[in-house]
């Protein structure tokens, strides 16, 4: 009888050291809105360090954020790092294509490096924004366990960034 309960506890513990690598190895979230703005507006103003903090939704959440601009102004290179309540790290722009794409990576420390892509295209009433980060967690169970909530975490935020930027342009 305790062999068999010894056998069952082992199976259980192996099992749950086991059902992390059964989750995807990366995760996308995404959200969208039309702004009535023209995409080139729009593209000029997300791909500057500086106007990115003007639509910024952590700012909103943590007004004890602290943003210090580096790189150039705008285009590949442009980046900032933050420091707030909900972590530290630098995002950094590390590709552009002219007026439809901005590409950002987030150097998160041990917590990886997302890429953050923003999308623009003409639409009806304006300019359609997609905004995106996808996660790879690779081999790393954590990560894939935190994987579970990005889309109820980020969501939220990418949602009222994309009405402060349609307050912006």
């Amino acid at each position: 009888m305790v062999m068999n309960i010894a056998i069952g506890a082992a199976v259980g513990v192996a099992a749950l050291i086991a059902a992390p690598f059964a989750l995807p190895s990366s995760v996308t979230v995404e959200r969208s809105a039309v702004v009535d703005a023209a995409p080139d507006a729009v593209f000029d103003l997300l791909a500057s360090n500086a106007g990115f903090q003007r639509i910024n939704p952590w700012k909103d959440a943590d007004p004890e954020l602290k943003i210090a601009l580096s790189g150039p102004e705008r285009g590949i290179g442009s980046a900032f790092s933050f420091k707030g309540d909900e972590g530290e790290g630098v995002q950094t722009i590390t590709a552009l294509e002219d007026g439809r794409r901005i590409v950002t990576e987030i150097d998160l420390g041990p917590m990886g490096k997302p890429v953050q892509t923003f999308t623009i295209e003409p639409a009806e009433g304006g300019a359609r924004v997609v905004w995106s980060t996808e996660a790879r967690f690779g081999m790393n169970p954590i990560g894939r366990v935190f994987g579970l909530f990005m889309d109820g975490r980020l969501g939220p935020v990418y949602e009222r960034g994309l009405v402060n930027l349609a307050n912006a342009v």
